[in-house]
């Protein structure tokens, strides 16, 4: 299973104050604020952090057809300038974080090695994008590929009942979307 979440820098600056009193302590364990307040860019640490936090979350919800808020509960620690590791109770999910001026993006797995396309555009028209993909990779055309969502509201993929994809993830925020995808 896979999941991924996209940060829109520009929105991030304007809508959140990570700064306020209290953000920090809500939202991550006292091992990431020092990490966050000592790094050369607090801002991006804390984007990357809540992106690591929410890829890993998509994850678990998949798993578990449980939805719940507890940030905290999730653990991040860094690998190397782009991967990762997120802990929550007994599982570890191996991340892969993309930053640039424009977005931060993360990726999470269950294996480290996992091979997942993803694809960044606009916030809109991701479902058509998503079912342009399948029909490349499937050869199946695009309009007979349907959405399903699961119970917890993940997308699924389909072709006359018949699954797809292994996981797929989508998120947006701000300009970006993003899709993610782990074939069977």
């Amino acid at each position: 299973m896979i999941g991924n979440d996209i940060i829109d820098v520009s929105l991030a600056t304007t809508e959140s104050d990570w700064k306020r009193e209290g953000f920090l302590e809500k939202q991550f364990t006292a091992k990431e604020q020092r990490i966050i307040l000592k790094a050369n860019n607090p801002f991006e640490m804390v984007w990357r952090f809540w992106s690591m936090k929410e890829s890993a979350y998509k994850i678990y919800t998949q798993q578990n057809q449980e939805r719940f808020f507890a940030p905290k509960k999730f653990e991040c620690e860094l690998t190397s300038e782009d991967e990762g590791t997120v802990h929550f109770q007994d599982q570890k999910f191996y991340t892969i974080s993309n930053l640039n001026v424009n977005y931060i993006f993360t990726v999470a797995s269950l294996k480290k090695e996992t091979m997942v396309f993803s694809e960044i555009g606009p916030s809109f028209g991701i479902d058509k994008r998503i079912k342009k993909k399948l029909e490349e990779e499937t050869g199946i055309s695009a309009s007979e590929i349907e959405q399903k969502k699961a119970k917890n509201g993940t997308p699924n993929y389909y072709h006359k009942n018949e699954l797809l994809l292994k996981s797929c993830s989508i998120s947006h925020h701000g300009n970006y979307g993003v899709f993610s995808l782990l074939f069977n």
